[in-house]
């Protein structure tokens, strides 16, 4: 196994530190000690403690394009690969989902409007790459509609996961999969988003004799 990078140490030692306090009681330089490096070692990856969220996040859309990446992906429906490819997201927080749910609140403050500027950033930047995990084609006028309904189904998603106790997060899988059953049904009013396999796969019309 490769060693870990000093980046990765510090977001794992911040994600520690916070289990042991909270995410509003880190201090970057709580990680330094940690670490044993000095405030500048951590302000070469980090400028503040909002980049250490950032990159979390990060690592939950590099797990995302992972799974999508795994032999099989390819074949299975297009239901079945948002909900792949979601619950990849979201697995790959759980081990730090308190945490997890308080940067998230944690933007909610008052006083915290460009970390919810940011965060709406960071929400569409995850959708982008969810579609082209999931090999959604469509273009404008459609693609609007379904942006906006792969963001609410992934925002509901995550918040229901946050408070989600069950193992394995099974309610947030059934939740998932129920969201995503009643987008399959609004789906067929927008032609320009249906699935473009479906496409390659239909047979060629009989040309007439």
């Amino acid at each position: 196994m490769a060693a870990k990078s000093t980046r990765d140490k510090i977001i794992d030692a911040a994600l520690d530190i916070a289990m042991r306090k909270s995410w509003e009681g880190l201090r970057l330089h709580d990680v330094a000690v940690e670490l044993q490096l000095g405030l500048n070692d951590v302000r070469a990856y980090f400028r503040e403690k909002e980049d250490v969220t950032d990159a979390w996040f990060d690592r939950a859309d590099a797990a995302m394009l992972q799974a999508g990446a795994r032999p099989g992906f390819a074949d299975m429906s297009p239901r079945e690969c948002l909900h792949r490819l979601i619950m990849a997201w979201l697995a790959a927080l759980s081990s730090h989902r308190r945490v997890t749910r308080q940067m998230i609140y944690g933007k909610f403050e008052p006083g915290h409007l460009h970390y919810q500027f940011a965060g709406l950033l960071r929400v569409s930047r995850t959708v982008q790459w969810l579609r082209e995990a999931a090999h959604r084609d469509a273009v404008l006028p459609w693609r609007a509609f379904e942006e906006t309904g792969l963001t609410a189904i992934y925002l509901a998603t995550f918040f229901y996961w946050i408070r989600d106790e069950s193992e394995n997060a099974t309610r947030t899988s059934v939740f998932l999969d129920r969201m995503l059953g009643r987008a399959e049904q609004l789906i067929r009013y927008f032609p320009g988003c249906s699935d473009p396999r479906a496409k390659a796969d239909a047979p060629a019309s009989a040309t007439p004799t």
